[in-house]
């Protein structure tokens, strides 16, 4: 019986490591790769694809590592939840550039050198059939099928290297002792090295493409270490094969197809296909299965970014509360169609100006790095992680940027490795520091000051499931509630009036426990409020409870109620109710918005009442 099950996990195991290597194989890996061996020769290559698979095989173990912290196949997904929270948008940025960087890359290094005329005619038209077929794949499978497309669509690939290697023959094993154009003996190939190191080495932790394919292999209950390091040696053997490809056209008279850029650099990362299209008339079929080969590693880079992109859109439409979500159709909101048109837009502009694709890999070198690195670093200290410096963060990343694009116009390597460490280094010293939680407090940029310990109340932690109460002689307090932190607090006896015909307080009661603390709350924090010539009205937009333990009556009942989010048109309010022996017996939320008195017509949080709730968020 158990031999059946461990050959199902080990080809589910390798189903997903061909996905993961496929979704990795994105323009950046794919075209590039040729650009440094043409450069470096085989020391390049070896280079590049090392520190390609050791970050992706380190990201799969990394995570596995953090999804057994917790038991239960969710472990990743609750976690990635929480801690992507503050990254949303370097998550979005990432994606959206890789995936801009890819269309551009097959129409770039596989179209154009084809001379299709008239270009306003091909270029299009060429745009829109990446477009299609991406889509068409990423509808057609979700996350949990596509390791079986990309199971089929790899042995596709397999085929067309086969015809490849068939037509090079012996040639292409001989193209592995061809040197590159440049010598690793100077600081160019550091300038290069130092970037590449560090972005490949983190990169992945970016890509929502490997953090799904992560958490749906921890929800089938298979390795993600093992999954990840299959993937890391199916895609350096693709990375190897494409490499040693470029070495073999180069042997073969490819040097002629080499051009010069903008920035004076000599650029390859096309000759394979103008060199093979070159000779398409005597050697069709190698030229054909070479362009399969492209087209298919293209095509799984795409999908998977369609399926991520939209696994991503729609669990951040449903957690927000923003008042756009509610305004615009989720449908519309959700699809990835529109931002694909984008990318393929941005691409398109691209490749008609004739923007190599080192001037993209440039942000990848800089600009994510600092978020990538402060990922890793949020994702094992702890302390507040509630938002991070944005404006810091992008501004570092800005500056790095410039310093790199700087070095590598200017042919000074030395800049390329500062632009690439200095992201790396700012992170370092914003979680190490002192006061480093200030930069990720929540809300405010700077954390609300503490009063003096000796005016300090308790507090209780919102995680903490049972309360210990203080002792009956010091529950005395004010009928109007209380503060204990951030928590409003309102301490009462439960009656007969509040239980049923069974003798448990009625579960409607609760409800009503909730909405009296809130009111008190509200009188608390805004004791100058008047019905009678406010403004603006406070309606409830939503209520959420959840029923753990019953209660009975003359129990000793305490409500806690505070502001835990609020952006400019909702507050989000938490509750929890315990009893006196510290035992919680519900929580919730509610939703409030604020409308007009005189035409109920929907506002932005008042003023007064965001002045009133600060203190206390």
């Amino acid at each position: 019986m158990s031999t059946p099950r461990s050959f199902t996990r080990i080809f589910t195991t390798l189903l997903w490591g061909n996905s993961i290597a496929l979704s990795w194989v994105w323009g950046l890996g794919l075209f590039f790769s040729v650009q440094f061996t043409v450069d470096f020769g085989l020391t390049g290559l070896l280079t590049f694809i090392t520190l390609n698979c050791c970050g992706l095989f380190l990201f799969g173990a990394i995570t596995h590592r953090i999804a057994e912290r917790s038991s239960g196949s969710e472990s990743l997904a609750h976690f990635f939840n929480q801690w992507s929270r503050p990254f949303r948008l370097a998550f979005f940025l990432y994606q959206i550039l890789a995936i801009t960087l890819t269309i551009f890359a097959l129409i770039r290094y596989a179209w154009q050198p084809l001379g299709l005329e008239p270009h306003a005619l091909y270029l299009p038209l060429t745009t829109l059939v990446i477009l299609a077929a991406s889509i068409l794949f990423g509808e057609e499978f979700n996350i949990r099928r596509i390791k079986y497309s990309h199971g089929v669509l790899f042995l596709l690939i397999a085929v067309a290297v086969g015809i490849t290697l068939s037509h090079v023959g012996c040639a292409y094993l001989h193209a592995l002792s061809v040197p590159g154009r440049l010598s690793t003996n100077n600081l160019h190939f550091y300038g290069y090295l130092v970037p590449i190191c560090i972005g490949f080495l983190i990169g992945p932790w970016l890509d929502l493409q490997q953090w799904q394919r992560a958490i749906q292999i921890r929800r089938e209950n298979i390795s993600i270490t093992w999954a990840y390091f299959v993937g890391a040696l199916v895609f350096g053997s693709v990375l190897l094969f494409h490499g040693v490809l470029a070495l073999w056209a180069l042997s073969a008279g490819a040097t002629n197809f080499l051009h010069t850029g903008i920035a004076g650099y000599t650029y390859s990362e096309d000759i394979i296909t103008r060199f093979l299209a070159s000779t398409a008339s005597q050697a069709p079929w190698l030229f054909g299965a070479y362009l399969t080969f492209l087209a298919l590693c293209i095509l799984t880079t795409l999908d998977s970014g369609y399926i991520a992109l939209r696994w991503f859109l729609k669990s951040n439409a449903n957690r927000s509360t923003h008042p756009i979500f509610s305004l615009i159709p989720s449908a519309l909101l959700t699809s990835p169609i529109l931002p694909f048109f984008f990318c393929g837009i941005v691409a398109l502009t691209a490749a008609a100006l004739g923007i190599e694709l080192e001037y993209f890999m440039i942000f990848y070198a800089t600009f994510f790095v600092g978020y990538e690195a402060l990922s890793i670093g949020r994702a094992f200290m702890n302390g507040p992680v509630h938002g991070i410096p944005q404006i810091k963060m992008f501004c570092i990343g800005s500056l790095a940027v410039v310093i790199f694009s700087y070095g590598y116009f200017l042919h000074q390597p030395i800049f390329q490795i500062l632009g690439s460490l200095m992201p790396l280094g700012y992170v370092f010293w914003l979680m190490l520091k002192p006061m480093a939680a200030e930069d990720f407090a929540a809300g405010n940029e700077e954390l609300t000051q503490e009063p003096p310990l000796a005016e300090r109340a308790p507090i209780i932690p919102i995680a903490t499931t049972v309360v210990t109460l203080p002792s009956d002689a010091a529950l005395a307090h004010s009928i109007h509630g209380h503060f204990e932190g951030k928590w409003f607090v309102h301490t009462f006896v439960a009656t007969y009036a509040d239980t049923n015909s069974v003798g448990n307080v009625y579960f409607g009661m609760y409800a009503m426990w909730v909405g009296k603390t809130r009111e008190l709350f509200f009188n608390q924090v805004m004791p100058k409020f008047n019905l009678k010539d406010t403004p603006y009205y406070i309606l409830t937009r939503s209520f959420e409870h959840k029923f753990v333990r019953e209660t009975r009556e003359f129990e000793t009942v305490s409500v806690r109620i505070r502001v835990a989010s609020y952006n400019r048109k909702f507050v989000t309010l938490e509750h929890e109710i315990h009893d006196s022996q510290g035992n919680i017996l519900g929580k919730g939320n509610q939703s409030l918005l604020f409308v007009s008195s005189t035409d109920y017509k929907m506002l932005d949080i008042p003023q007064d009442v965001i002045s009133a709730f600060i203190a206390h968020t």
